[in-house]
């Protein structure tokens, strides 16, 4: 077992920061690297991190330095195909923003590659490390079949206005929706064969920016649950939260309800009334906390043991395939099945 794990991250936009912070708390963790697109934010990045971290120019640069073990992908959602593969051909371990991939040929060459290669890999569905979300994990497997689900996760228009420069090349489906499917999936224990998607465009559309406002998914398990998965970001900024987040699961036993929207604090003022978000990422008494660096923290100890992770890369793969089963729903406007894994 190595002593620490060496850490290049790929992108420094949000989620680059996200992750560089989360890994600049863990003592077995160094930030070796960093790379992205635009050098002067690399740079900016490299500044803000107490471990100087190198600047480098490119993924192949990354991909060829002998003192790099793993890469953190944080680029915008259609580039993490191709990116995983030649990680893993480099036996580099790969920590990548969710969505897997956008593309179900691409995450069956990812999966290929990570699979011969031996490389530990892990798509950063961290919703999984929510301790309500990890509870309702428990609580439903005493509950007998799923039979209904619903989940939605409906963002401010802030997000792909300003937020995201790269809206236009993703939807909320694979931007929100792929966290809900993952998170369902696990819940249910079971895969989804067909689904049926609507969207809706138009307020983003007259701003430029050509991706649905909203989509829905309506999904069917294998073994006969249904579930419905709602996504949208054309909230108003003065909703008091960034993210509007309500999962539910009906089962033959039971039923849980998990509502994320307030977690817990409420903060008035003379000028805003909001909901600080403190589940996912938040920092204690100067130290990175939440899901999102306890699920980083799961990836580092796979990395440095050699366990698999909780999450695989064939389950992200199959989010993946459900999400492009839906974007061509929208287009045919009929039920789409979901695509198998591809043969080995």
């Amino acid at each position: 077992m190595a002593d620490k794990l060496r850490v290049a991250i790929v992108g420094a936009g949000i989620m680059g920061r996200g992750n560089a912070q989360a890994l600049s708390g863990e003592r077995d963790v160094v930030v070796a690297a960093i790379t992205s697109h635009t050098r002067a934010n690399a740079e900016a990045l490299a500044n803000d991190h107490k471990d100087a971290p190198r600047v480098l120019d490119s993924l192949d640069d990354v991909l060829a330095s002998k003192d790099i073990d793993a890469v953190v992908l944080t680029t915008p959602d259609h580039l993490h195909g191709d990116m995983m593969v030649r990680a893993a051909e480099a036996g580099k371990h790969i920590l990548v923003e969710k969505p897997f991939t956008t593309d179900v040929a691409e995450a069956d060459r990812a999966v290929a590659a990570i699979r011969k290669a031996g490389v530990v890999a892990m798509c950063l569905f961290n919703h999984r490390w929510v301790p309500a979300y990890a509870q309702a994990k428990d609580l439903t497997s005493q509950l007998g079949e799923a039979v209904v689900g619903y989940a939605r996760k409906n963002d401010t228009i802030y997000v792909p206005t300003k937020m995201l420069s790269w809206a236009d090349r993703t939807t909320s489906a694979w931007f929100l929706s792929s966290h809900d499917i993952d998170l369902m999936n696990w819940l249910v224990d079971d895969q989804v064969t067909r689904v049926y998607a609507t969207a809706r465009w138009g307020v983003l559309r007259e701003r430029g920016i050509d991706t649905p406002d909203a989509v829905q998914i309506q999904a069917e398990y294998s073994r006969g649950a249904t579930a419905t998965f709602e996504s949208a970001w054309v909230y108003p900024e003065t909703f008091p939260t960034m993210v509007d987040s309500y999962v539910t699961l009906a089962c033959e036993g039971g039923v849980v309800q998990l509502d994320r929207q307030k977690e817990n604090v409420v903060l008035a003022t003379h000028d805003t009334y909001a909901y600080p978000r403190n589940m996912l990422q938040r920092v204690l008494h100067g130290i990175p906390a939440g899901a999102y660096r306890d699920a980083i923290r799961h990836f580092v100890d796979c990395c440095l043991t050699g366990s698999e992770p909780l999450i695989s890369v064939e389950s992200s793969r199959h989010v993946t395939a459900v999400l492009a089963a839906a974007h061509e729903s929208i287009q045919s406007r009929q039920p789409v099945d979901v695509a198998p894994p591809a043969a080995t």
